[in-house]
């Protein structure tokens, strides 16, 4: 059986574009120097915390700047984008955490900023005018954003506690596990 020429061109067409869309390149929600930072930060969750908390920071300050522009369908689209990283970094940040909590090491200085951080970016997003655009990047800001401030400040009430308890341990970067 013969296959009409219009239909294998159609194929192709429509293969061609499968292959574009795979070889499209994950969005990186920090730059390589970032990256470069956090690497070299090692294994050290204080200076991570603070390293994720002030990369979070400058992309919620380029999220209200954004915001504050004239609507036009660029800044909509920049927005949208924009949020879809923060919340990439927010979940990625989110992850970290779950492995701290697991060691031990003093971070409460570091989480405490964090929890009064969490509270600025929240409003920063709830401040957004809405849009069809970026609605929905905008919500799943709002939700990540709220995960990670509860993530946080329940993981600083648990290192009071345990510091509390284990303060030969207090200021301690890192407590291997026994």
């Amino acid at each position: 059986m013969r296959l009409p020429h219009g239909f294998v061109v159609l194929l192709i067409c429509l293969l061609g574009v499968l292959t574009l869309e795979a070889q499209k390149e994950k969005r990186e929600p920090l730059t390589s120097a970032q990256i470069e930072e956090i690497r070299e930060a090692g294994i050290n969750p204080g200076e991570r915390v603070k390293l994720y908390t002030k990369f979070l920071d400058a992309q919620a300050e380029a999220i209200k700047d954004l915001g504050g522009r004239v609507k036009s369908s660029t800044r909509s689209h920049r927005l949208d984008e924009q949020l879809q990283d923060f919340t990439a970094l927010m979940d990625e940040f989110g992850s970290n955490l779950d492995l701290y909590s697991e060691r031990h090491a003093d971070i409460r200085k570091p989480l405490k900023s964090l929890t009064e951080a969490t509270q600025r970016w929240l409003g920063i997003l709830r401040g957004l005018a809405g849009d069809p655009v970026f609605e929905l990047a905008r919500k799943e800001s709002v939700e990540s954003g709220e995960d990670l401030a509860e993530q946080a400040t329940h993981m600083l009430q648990e290192q009071t506690e345990y510091f509390k308890v284990h303060k030969d341990e207090e200021g301690q970067e890192r407590t291997e596990p026994k």
